[in-house]
């Protein structure tokens, strides 16, 4: 099995501080998508605003369809995120 080095939240500070009590705000927990990134606090805050550019930015496809579209990806790719 694989081993993937985190920070937890208790050792975490400044920029992954701020990233992680925003991830609690707004969903009660850290995910661990967000936990395999947090060595590199500045690629895990660039991820995340990738993440909202695709899924809240301007464009043709609605919020909705964006999240299907995010599903199957998912899906076909057997991920469980």
């Amino acid at each position: 099995m694989a081993w993937i080095r985190i920070v937890d939240l208790e050792h975490a500070d400044g920029l992954l501080a701020r990233i992680y009590r925003a991830a609690i705000a707004r969903a009660g927990k850290i995910f661990n998508v967000l936990r395999i990134q947090s060595v590199q606090p500045r690629v895990l805050q660039a991820s995340l605003d990738l993440y909202r550019e695709l899924m809240f930015g301007p464009g043709p496809l609605s919020r909705a369809q964006r999240e299907m579209i995010a599903v199957a990806v998912s899906r076909t790719n057997h991920c469980v995120y």
